[in-house]
């Protein structure tokens, strides 16, 4: 698949709509050959239909005057010929043609997805994910009439009416110059008919993506629910509604913005055979030169084949002005800074130990606001345990996103084995990494796929086992469809403890040296905590683990506790170390002791 490099920026001068075009131009590039031969193909099929009027001509001129059968039957044929070969190239055109555009649009959409993939994850938290889903499927197959047929139609129909004009030419130039007097105020016309459709188009793209959004939020299994228990579902429909008529009125009037005067165009082109003959009979009538019969019909066969290209061009203009505005919502996205990159020769690391560090490390979501963290120091011994609770907000989540570069400090350096993790390669960090946060997501797939999800060429007993530490096992083989069964909609034909099981299961196969547990028992209830914590103990079992926890009974046996309180760390030591200190960690104790009879 070609890359779709970012956009640089236009040429000193250059308008923005011809800076895109060339961008578009660069997205045909790697598919010249076939282009090439469409061309060929369009100008072979351009060249043979402009023949018929010369042969029509002298039929009506030469072969049926003087009686000439052989000649007339020749000249049939050549006409019957001429329509079967335009006919076989068109087929061939439009194939090609077709291919062609449909590859450009893989292209498209596999480069957005594949840019979104490498997003950071401060990107999706500030995106609906309605509008990203509308920006694949809606406005790239938007634009598939452009990138399929305009390119093809556009060559064809210049190249006809070039073909057309030359040929119209060669029998009467007069006649010629009067066919084609008003062709510059209908381009004109047709361009701005094109720019008011452009800027309605992108209007339109904006609602489509926010009716999108709609509905994948609303219409899933959790805002069903929501929508449900809070009795707005005739609300939400509403609401749909009204987006449904907003979009409504956009289609209305991108489908009839300079209809009427396209209109007029029409009916001024098909009126231009009557223009034709009424000039050639007033100019015989007043002594002028003559036109024979056969060349003007000829003529009249060529203009009204003129018409059909001409019209044709100028609503491929306004089709290209309005497909710029997909196509520049599509560039917004292959044009989004990836923030967190590898290295020009990142390092790789064969066998990892484990040991982590936190080395003065700060960061912040906003370079010009506040620290979230600030001045972390922590070290982790491969294979040792540490334990980070707070009271909410205080930075614990986005401590753990910093060692598998989900986000990158902005100060200091997170280190995997004395490495800066921004200095190691993306598979490393896959593959050392492990996390299981406490939202647990599982695709719409059976079980077996979304563990093999961790590692694709497991094998069923490597599955079984992973699950049996998992705890998950005897309840995976009672269900009737065993690790076939399909886990529904976000897991959601399971338990919040089995869902948390699955994942663990999940994290097991995949065996990475270092683990993240991101409060993932914090949703629980004790007895379901109790269960998911023995799988858990099993997964921590030899691996550097950091536990994100709100529920302190699960940390009690972390070799370090850290406690975090508005970015920085003010405690840190042994569960004991910690009560005998009788600071923030034994303020959190006790809260969770008044709190453990409610659970």
């Amino acid at each position: 698949m070609p890359h779709e490099e970012p956009a640089r920026s236009p040429r000193s001068g250059e308008p923005e709509e011809s800076h895109q075009l060339r961008r578009i131009l660069r997205l045909f590039r790697p598919y010249r050959a076939r282009l090439a031969v469409v061309g060929l193909l369009v100008c072979a099929a351009s060249l043979v239909s402009v023949v018929t009027p010369f042969l029509l001509k002298e039929i009506l001129d030469t072969a049926i005057p003087q009686g000439r059968t052989g000649l007339l039957s020749l000249l049939a044929l050549g006409m019957i010929l001429s329509a079967v070969v335009t006919s076989v190239f068109g087929v061939l055109q439009t194939l090609i043609s077709t291919t062609v555009g449909q590859q450009v649009m893989h292209d498209l959409r596999t480069a957005v997805y594949g840019r979104l993939q490498r997003m950071s994850l401060a990107f999706f938290t500030r995106t609906r994910t309605g509008e990203v889903q509308s920006r694949i499927a809606n406005d790239i197959g938007g634009m598939q009439a452009t990138v399929t047929s305009t390119a093809t139609s556009l060559v064809s129909n210049l190249t006809s009416v070039i073909a057309t004009v030359v040929a119209m030419l060669a029998l009467d130039w007069r006649l010629t110059v009067v066919s084609l007097l008003l062709l510059p105020l209908f381009a004109w016309i047709s361009r701005r008919v094109g720019r008011e459709r452009k800027k309605i188009a992108t209007e339109r793209q904006k609602q489509m993506a926010a009716m999108a959004a709609t509905v994948t939020e609303s219409l899933s299994v959790s805002g069903i629910l929501l929508g449900r228990t809070m009795g707005r579902a005739d609300s939400l429909t509403r609401s749909f509604a009204d987006e449904s008529a907003d979009l409504v009125s956009l289609e209305v009037r991108s489908n009839m913005a300079g209809r009427w005067r396209m209109a007029v165009i029409t009916i001024v082109m098909a009126a231009m055979p009557a223009v034709l003959y009424w000039s050639a009979g007033l100019t015989f009538q007043m002594g002028g030169p003559t036109v024979s019969i056969g060349t003007l019909v000829a003529f009249v066969s060529l203009q009204q084949g003129l018409f059909r290209p001409t019209v044709s061009l100028l609503s491929t203009g306004v089709q290209i002005q309005t497909s710029l505005a997909l196509f520049q919502r599509i560039f917004e996205y292959l044009d989004l800074p990836i923030d967190i990159t590898e290295r020009d020769r990142p390092v790789h690391l064969d066998r990892v130990k484990g040991e982590v560090r936190f080395e003065d490390v700060e960061f912040r979501y906003d370079p010009q606001g506040a620290a979230v963290l600030e001045g972390i120091d922590i070290t982790v011994p491969a294979g040792g345990s540490l334990a980070v609770v707070g009271p909410t907000g205080s930075g614990k989540s986005t401590l753990s996103y910093l060692l598998p570069r989900l986000y990158d400090v902005t100060g200091g350096r997170v280190t995997l084995d004395g490495v800066d993790v921004r200095d190691l390669d993306f598979d490393t960090l896959a593959r050392t990494i492990g996390v299981v946060s406490q939202e647990t997501y599982l695709f719409h797939a059976s079980v077996a796929d979304n563990l093999r999800f961790a590692k694709p060429d497991a094998t069923d007993e490597e599955l079984h086992e992973a699950a049996r530490a998992a705890q998950i096992h005897d309840h995976i083989a009672a269900l009737p469809d065993g690790y076939d069964t399909v886990v529904g909609e976000r897991g959601h034909r399971f338990s919040g403890g089995e869902k948390q099981r699955l994942a663990i299961a999940r994290t097991i196969l995949r065996d990475p040296p270092v683990l993240i547990l991101d409060e993932a028992t914090s949703a629980l209830d004790t007895r379901t905590e109790h269960a998911v914590q023995q799988a858990i103990d099993a997964l921590s079992a030899n691996r550097t683990t950091l536990t994100i926890a709100h529920r302190l009974s699960t940390v009690r046996g972390a070799d370090q506790i850290v406690v975090l309180d508005a970015g920085r760390a003010v405690e840190r030591g042994t569960h004991e170390e910690l009560l005998e200190r009788d600071g923030r960690y034994a303020a959190l104790v006790r809260r969770d002791a008044r709190l453990e009879p409610a659970t």
